[in-house]
């Protein structure tokens, strides 16, 4: 309490006895009652003046808090096919029950396969084990507090970075309790199967097969790939209790366009246990031709590599780097060609763009002279101020042009861009708008448009590399930056029209990743619709099996996931069922379930990473001396904590009653005395 707060409290005190002195002895006429008056009035009147100059208090309090526990089990399909679900599921049960460990940690359970989930019910069904999903969520929830972890599982990973490499950033102790068993089996497994999704017509794609052995007898292994009942290529290999594994390399023709299906195959040994994994299918897709683009500067710029790196993520697609000159003397057929930051030097770039009506994606950077943009193409004019301004991203949801799904740009980097308006001089749809500070300014930062036969984007700032590093940050892969500039790609390099209906989906998938297709619909005026009511019918050609279900709208599409859905090939029709409006389309979902690919538990990893965190790990047949451990480790201790918290005068209740209980008394006695 400051020391003008103790004078005020004393002052008020003076005053309130003056009060109650004034009244009670200078004018009161009777000495029989006048002591309990003038207490009662100097009670009141000090109350009064204590509230209205509210003295402030430190108060402590003290309360326990206990360390947590956290358990995560694995809720992924291989738990199921190691035979350990049940034992899981009882161990699990019993041990976040378990009145010891209760009593002695915060005890909160997850369950982690393709995503993390609370742990309400398992079911041994997810598709992946993603544990660096899990990992990321334990750092962000309970990084700096005391959670050691039970991890019940195994250790079999099929998605995400490794969980050894994650685990080496915790500062808590892991305790592992193992699924499985350490008998070893001879076993030979197709490991990977690297190929580009996409090849060119009449030429030869390559494609790298990694073999792996695992076993003390000297084996003869053929491997094989096969196009249908057809033998393509056929090789012999050799393993041994060192030599346990083999990379093969083969390039195969691409003859015809579409789809083309392969199969890889190791022949199994006489007394293998698992020979799910001895092969494995692959698909690539033949196109006829290369969508060619050329990215046209004139400065060296990290945005550059960032955009061509997002371009190519796709196979289809080509970016050729040059400068004006080297654009003009091109003999190249070009299916889109982009501008960073256009100046003078662009000025026979921009006549050959206009006399082969060329489609354009303008990038606007801080070397863009924008007296000259403005003069030399009549869709957008830009504000000169010669200033520039960091503009946030504001994502518009209602952008029709394209499907923008899995990305919000809500925590990206801002762009340098011109200060000033962008205004439009032919209809436009904005994506991006600017923001500055939290607020929509209503700017473009990236705009499409169509006119006459052409198609043309702005993007209306510099820095986008930091975009892609962002996203990566975000989610562990450049893969919803590149999608996002893919589709924007995709839209400008083709001539085709508008369809009231659109759909994104992919011409095949394996079996265990998302089968999602999203759909668009715009009404005759070609805005997007969100009232519309679309279903999508599909067919397995293999089994003539049909379906028809209802796609969900969200942001501004709608989608469908149907994953589960068994492997073969599909034809589907997304339909208007209000309208005569429709589209189709096909895929192929190639069968291999990844987590059948694992004969034993990882034991060994599981081991490493209870020694690097200073835990231990356990058996599941043995697992329940962990609860015994746990309870018995002194490092696991309730800690008491205090807490210092300012409390104002005006919060005690206590004083408001005092108050009323002072003027209440007072009046009763002057009353019954005759006084009033």
């Amino acid at each position: 309490m400051v020391s003008i707060t103790i004078i005020l409290i004393i002052l008020s005190g003076i005053l309130a006895l003056l009060v109650a002195l004034f009244q009670y002895v200078y004018k009161s006429k009777t000495s029989k009652i006048r002591n309990w008056l003038v207490l009662l009035r100097f009670l009141s009147v000090f109350g009064v003046l204590l509230l209205i100059v509210n003295p402030k208090f430190e108060a402590v309090s003290y309360y326990e808090e206990k360390p947590n526990l956290i358990v995560a089990i694995d809720n992924s399909k291989s738990i199921n096919y190691l035979g350990q679900d049940q034992k899981a599921k009882v161990f699990f049960e019993n041990f976040i029950s378990n009145d010891l460990l209760n009593a002695k940690f915060n005890v909160k359970a997850f369950k982690f396969g393709s995503d993390v989930k609370t742990a309400d019910s398992l079911t041994f069904i997810d598709n992946q084990s993603n544990f660096s999903s899990f990992f990321k969520r334990y750092n962000e929830l309970y990084k700096n507090t005391i959670a050691p972890i039970v991890l019940i599982t195994d250790g079999n990973q099929t998605m995400g970075s490794d969980y050894s490499f994650n685990t080496s950033r915790i500062k808590q102790s892991i305790y592992p309790v193992i699924l499985g068993d350490t008998t070893s089996y001879s076993d030979l497994r197709v490991g990977q199967v690297n190929v580009n999704r996409f090849a060119y017509l009449k030429n030869k794609f390559p494609i790298e097969i990694i073999t792996n052995y695992s076993g003390e007898e000297a084996v003869d292994a053929v491997l094989r790939i096969r196009s249908g009942n057809a033998i393509l290529f056929s090789k012999s290999l050799k393993f041994n209790s060192t030599k346990t594994s083999e990379i093969v390399t083969v390039n195969l023709n691409a003859s015809s366009v579409g789809v083309k299906t392969y199969s890889v195959e190791l022949a199994p040994l006489a007394n293998e246990k698992n020979i799910t994994n001895n092969y494995k299918n692959f698909a690539v897709e033949v196109i006829d031709q290369k969508t060619n683009i050329a990215l046209v500067a004139k400065t060296i710029h990290p945005d550059l590599g960032a955009l061509k790196k997002a371009i190519e993520s796709n196979e289809q697609r080509s970016v050729s780097i040059l400068n004006p000159k080297e654009f003009l003397s091109q003999n190249t057929d070009f299916n889109l060609v982009m501008l960073f930051s256009p100046n003078r030097n662009f000025k026979s770039v921009y006549d050959k763009i206009s006399s082969q009506k060329l489609n354009t994606f303008t990038i606007a950077g801080s070397s863009t002279d924008w007296d000259f943009v403005n003069k030399n193409q009549s869709f957008f004019k830009q504000d000169v101020t010669n200033q520039s301004e960091d503009y946030q991203p504001s994502l518009n949801l209602n952008y029709g042009t394209f499907i923008v799904d899995n990305i919000t740009f809500d925590n990206y980097p801002p762009l340098k861009s011109e200060f000033g308006y962008t205004s439009f001089l032919v209809p436009e749809e904005t994506l991006l708008y600017k923001s500055l500070n939290g607020i929509d300014t209503g700017s473009s930062l990236l705009s499409t448009l169509e006119y006459n036969g052409q198609k043309h984007a702005l993007l209306n700032g510099e820095g986008i590399w930091k975009w892609r590093a962002q996203s990566y940050l975000d989610t562990d892969t450049f893969e919803d930056f590149d999608n996002v500039i893919g589709k924007l790609i995709q839209y400008l390099s083709s001539n085709k029209k508008r369809r009231r209906l659109n759909i994104d989906f992919k011409s095949f998938y394996n079996q265990n990743e998302s089968i999602v297709i999203n759909a668009q619909f715009f009404n005759k005026n070609y805005e997007f619709d969100p009232n519309g009511n679309l279903s999508i019918f599909y067919k397995n050609i293999n089994t003539n099996t049909t379906s028809t279900l209802p796609l969900l709208l969200k942001n501004a599409s709608y989608r469908i996931d149907l994953s589960g859905i068994t492997p073969g090939n599909y034809e589907f029709t997304v339909r208007s069922n209000d309208e005569p409006v429709s589209a189709s389309g096909k895929f192929k979902i190639l069968a291999y379930d990844v987590e059948k690919q694992f004969l034993n538990a990882d034991v060994t990893k599981l081991k490493t990473i209870a020694a690097n965190t200073k835990g231990k790990s356990y058996f599941i047949n043995s697992a329940y001396v962990l609860i015994d451990d746990l309870v018995s480790n002194e490092s696991y201790t309730t800690i008491q904590k205090s807490k210092r918290s300012t409390i104002s005068l005006i919060d005690y209740k206590y004083l408001l009653a005092l108050i009323a209980l002072a003027l209440s008394l007072e009046w009763f006695i002057r009353k019954y005395n005759g006084l009033i």
